[in-house]
Order: C-alpha cells, then structure tokens, then sequence
C-alpha cells in the first residue's frame, strides 16, 4: 500500500468519524482534530498523487479553514472565511483552466442560474449578517465563480462539478445555521450532518474526479 492509498483510506476514515460521532456536538479537541485532518489527508493524498498544485493549494486552504472553523470562538469565523476563500480562488483558477473551449447554451443557463440564485439568497440574509455583510458578499461571489467555473468542465469530470455543487449547498445550510439561527440555539443534528457530508463529500469527488483523470 502507497503513501497515497493510506492518505486516502485515512482521509475517508476521519471523515465518516467526524460525521458519526462530532459534527453535531459542541466543539472540542478532538473533534477539531479529526476534522481538520480528513481535509489534511485529502490535501496531502492529491499531493502525493501528482494532483495539480491548485488541488492542493485548495484543499490544504480548506484544512486550514476547517481548523479555525473548529475553533471556539466567534472570532475565529473571520480567519476561517479567508482561508477557504483563498481554497475556492484555488478552485476557480484551477476549473477555469480545465474548462471546455466551448460553453454550451444549457451551460450558460445553469451558469446564469446559480449565479441569480446566489444573489438572491445573499440579498434575503442580509439582513443578518450585520458586520459580516462584506465578508460574506466576497465569499459568496467567489464561491459563484467556483460553481459557474465547474458547471463548464468536460463531462468527464462531472465528479468534480457535482462536488463543487455539493460544496456550495454545504455553505448554504451553514450560512442558515450562522447567521439566521438565534445564537442561544444549537444547531439541529440533521442540518450539522448534511453542511458535514456534503460539505467533506464534496471535496473527496473534486479531489477524486480530479486524481482519476490523471491516472
């Protein structure tokens, strides 16, 4: 077994761990820990690999991203916005590259789409956001322009689009749970479990739809 293989089933372990027994509990070490690893092992199994540097850079951002998340502490939301901020500019310039030379009219529909459907739910939560407002407008519009740039890859790599989807319903369900949700209630166990596996299932297919192209 390479060092790769053992990145990967590590990778996939800690993160069925973290969905099974820590996403919905209150942060801790060890929660902290599991998480920020799976993504960690995601990022160094695209390395080893031979993956892009760009999948690289964008799941080891979204690691780092994952350990400030997991930090107590509203302070640390902030930091954990621009690292995976950075992670999706890695994505975007990463698709765009891979992109089809020609975008197809259901292309630019689903495009236009995703975009109008983005702005709107922006424009309806941002009544509570309050000092996050400009934060969360930039992170949303990058992660537009990540969902838009994968909606355009060749069909070969629809893992890869349907992960990049994946990511963004996960930011969704999250930013719901952030911001819309009173701060004195915990956040439900079935929502914690969805922002979690799409959210860590959805950079598993992006990673593996990627690797899987180039083996």
């Amino acid at each position: 077994m390479t060092g790769g293989d053992i990145s990967f089933y590590g990778a996939m372990a800690l993160g069925a761990l973290y969905g099974v027994g820590f996403c919905y509990r209150e942060k801790g070490l060890a929660g902290l820990v599991i998480k920020t690893g799976s993504t960690a092992l995601l990022a160094l199994w695209a390395f080893l690999a031979g993956g892009p540097l760009l999948l690289v850079a964008a799941l080891g951002f979204s690691s780092l991203g994952d350990l400030f998340l997991a930090l107590k502490g509203e302070s640390w939301l902030k930091p954990g916005m621009a690292a995976f901020f950075f992670a999706h500019v890695a994505y975007v310039a990463l698709f765009w590259g891979l992109g089809a030379e020609e975008r197809t009219l259901l292309v630019l529909a689903a495009q236009i789409v995703l975009v109008f459907a983005g702005a709107a739910f922006l424009r309806w939560l941002s009544p509570w956001l309050g000092e996050m407002r400009i934060p969360v407008f930039a992170y949303t519009a990058v992660i537009l322009m990540m969902g838009a740039a994968a909606l355009n890859l060749p069909p070969m790599l629809w893992p890869v689009t349907l992960g990049a989807l994946m990511f963004i319903a996960s930011d969704v369900i999250l930013s719901l749970q952030l911001f819309k949700k009173p701060t004195d209630v915990p956040a439900g166990t079935l929502s914690s479990l969805a922002v979690w596996c799409l959210y860590f299932g959805g950079q598993a297919l992006i990673a593996w739809g990627l690797l899987a192209m180039l083996a």
